[in-house]
């Protein structure tokens, strides 16, 4: 029998894929897939439960579900995803209507889960080895038709003493080369144009399967594939941006200059009590080897501010390589301390309004390095592909090389000629607008 049921997936691109391949299990067996929650036979929430803003996300969206199963608007509640493996015994404890918690090994049981929560009268829960989440099979897509996440790996074996992920999801696990490089010939053969590489720790792909850093290898075999015309790389550490992975992104033409560093901090103080690889200087190295041999790279990156033990001093540090470097793309967060981690109880905890403070500052500045980068841009042209269109002002919205999709900027532009989604346009760029650009098809 099959039930109709509505997915929630909150959290990083590496959870939409689990989400994805539970959807694809669900439609196979049988079930309605819809993309709302009203009238639901099962709602599932996929959870994240990295920092306490998701956190909080992942509860409300749980508790607002439970709230239409009291009204008899849906019926059966599964919980799965970090939150989920994190904090089982509390969902189970403290929110009672939901009928099921599950972990991420479990993802790949969700048939089992499904069938067993429509009958049971009591709360199910099942947590196998997170090792038993399923990184290969069939997904149904939530990206646009045009680009799809691709992930390589899962879990992480680095040790950042701020981060809850490898006892949520586990050492590394790369998935087989052979694999990957299929699935992303199916997903070139449904018309997708930009693979976008994700996992906990892109960089180190194959250091476990092969026993060294595979990347470049990997990178090379998806730029055979045909349709594809951009690949994009997203969470690479910066003490494994090697000479070959430098080599291979100039020399593959489809692989986009364009690099997601996150660095976290850049005192050495705090980049050692972080547990991360590599010193202030060495960070300065890569970024200027990237720069040097790709001239126009764009290096995207995050920051913590307010990790314990950051004074003035290490703040200073971090907020003069802000503006020395010049990122081209910057987020910043509060640090968020996690039940679990070394840093939870370290000495030195930083007020939050300091946090918020320092974070407003790294963020004031970044606003002034983007609007030099964009006045620098104005009569550039450069090869865009389209996101939206607006009726309204008979004008596109898309996003070059510079930019990945959901988390940077975008371009606003006119064109004489209709354009469909996920074309590819030349856009000449006259106009800003504080981190996006504004320009038209020439």
């Amino acid at each position: 029998m099959g039930y109709q049921i509505g997915l929630i997936s909150l959290g990083c691109p590496k959870n939409q894929v689990d989400a994805e391949h539970m959807l694809a299990l669900m439609d196979e067996a049988g079930h309605t897939i819809v993309d709302y929650v009203d009238g639901c036979d099962i709602v599932i929430i996929n959870t994240c439960g990295f920092i306490d803003d998701a956190k909080k996300e992942a509860i409300e969206n749980i508790l607002d579900t439970v709230e239409l199963k009291k009204e008899g608007i849906v019926k059966k509640i599964i919980v799965t995803g970090c939150l989920a493996q994190r904090h089982k015994e509390e969902i189970a404890k403290e929110i009672p209507e939901v009928d099921a918690v599950i972990g991420i090994g479990a993802n790949g049981n969700i048939l089992d889960v499904i069938e067993d929560v429509m009958v049971a009268s009591e709360k199910i829960e099942s947590f196998p080895p997170q090792s038993e989440l399923p990184l290969d099979g069939q997904r149904i897509l939530t990206t646009p038709e045009h680009w799809a996440y691709l992930k390589i790996s899962d879990g992480c074996s680095n040790r950042c003493t701020y981060c809850t992920i490898p006892s949520i999801r586990g050492d590394m696990r790369s998935r087989k080369m052979e694999n990957i490089v299929d699935e992303a010939k199916q997903l070139a053969e449904i018309g997708i144009k930009e693979l976008i590489i994700v996992a906990q720790d892109t960089t180190s792909y194959g250091l476990d399967l092969y026993g060294e850093l595979k990347l470049p290898a990997l990178l090379d075999e998806l730029c055979e594939i045909d349709g594809i015309e951009w690949i994009r790389l997203l969470y690479c550490y910066p003490d494994r941006i090697t000479d070959e992975l430098i080599e291979t992104m100039k020399k593959q033409e489809k692989i986009v200059h364009y690099i997601d560093l996150p660095l976290q901090h850049a005192n050495d103080k705090i980049l050692k009590a972080m547990n991360r690889r590599g010193t202030s200087d060495e960070i300065r190295n890569t970024i200027e080897k990237l720069r040097t041999e790709i001239p126009d790279v764009v290096i995207r990156t995050t920051f913590i501010v307010g990790f314990p033990g950051e004074d003035d001093e290490a703040f200073e540090d971090l907020a003069t390589f802000v503006n020395e470097i010049g990122f081209d793309r910057l987020g910043c967060f509060s640090f968020s301390a996690q039940e679990g981690t070394p840093a939870y109880n370290m000495e030195g905890q930083v007020e939050d309004d300091v946090k918020l403070n320092r974070g407003d500052i790294i963020m004031q500045d970044q606003l002034a390095i983007m609007e030099e980068k964009n006045n620098e841009k104005i009569g550039n042209t450069y090869k865009t592909i389209v996101e939206e269109y607006d009726s309204y002002t008979d004008s596109y919205i898309g996003r070059t090389y510079m930019d990945a999709p959901e988390i940077d900027s975008v371009v606003k532009f006119t064109s004489a000629e209709d354009l469909e989604i996920g074309d590819f346009a030349y856009v000449t760029i006259f106009d800003f607008d504080e981190y996006d650009l504004i320009g038209e098809v020439r």
